[in-house]
């Protein structure tokens, strides 16, 4: 009998649990240095507490019943599997574009994500702000609001935003440590900062911004 899905997202989580119930999770524990019991994989996100059944493959969140997103979900499957052996932060934030590999989603990322991002938090620096310290973050000296924000315990990413004034609209950028693409696939880069902007929209109370439909 073959299985019918709502949406290619479905069916894609679907696979993509199939792969890592496949996994050695012995082995990423000790990769991932991951918190664990016997039936949970534990993980922190962008500040949200994520859990992976050991049995089912599912990505939840450990403090909530609400399920998450495409693009967190998608994204942690993915770390697991594309992580390089033995990956390491640089500790050095770059623009998007001196990412490795991500070239082909930059026009993507400035109009789905920058763009919305700034419209946003247009007139709302404080939200940003408090919003951001939610999520971990620790300020930075560029921008109305700026901070380093931990994307994985393992490497950060930064979130800077200036409010708009008389002369010019309101602007926001990301930056990412320059070796995110040891940890995860060069796609996922996107979905962790379409994933940023929704955590600081809920996190800042303002109406949820979703990129992507999961």
């Amino acid at each position: 009998m073959t299985m019918k899905y709502k949406s290619n997202y479905e069916k894609v989580t679907e696979d993509w649990k199939k792969r890592f119930l496949d996994m050695d999770q012995e082995r990423l524990i000790e990769r991932f240095q991951l918190n664990h019991d016997g039936q949970w994989l534990y993980l922190r996100y962008l500040g949200q507490q994520l859990k992976l059944s050991r049995t089912s493959g599912k990505v939840l969140f450990a403090d909530r019943e609400e399920i998450p997103e495409f693009d967190t979900v998608i994204t942690v499957y993915n770390m697991f599997y594309y992580a390089k052996e033995h990956p390491a932060a640089s500790g050095e934030l770059v623009p998007f574009r001196l990412v490795k590999r991500v070239y082909p989603f930059e026009r993507a990322y400035q109009k789905q994500i920058l763009e919305p991002f700034a419209r946003l938090f247009s007139g709302h620096v404080k939200e940003l702000r408090e919003a951001c310290e939610k999520l971990g973050g620790t300020k930075l000296p560029q921008g109305d609001a700026g901070y380093r924000i931990p994307v994985y315990p393992y490497f950060d990413m930064a979130v800077l935003f200036w409010d708009r004034d008389d002369e010019f609209e309101a602007q926001g950028n990301m930056l990412f440590d320059s070796n995110i693409t040891d940890f995860v696939h060069e796609e996922n880069v996107v979905c962790i900062a379409a994933d940023a902007v929704r955590y600081l929209s809920r996190a800042a109370g303002l109406e949820e911004m979703k990129i992507y439909a999961g």
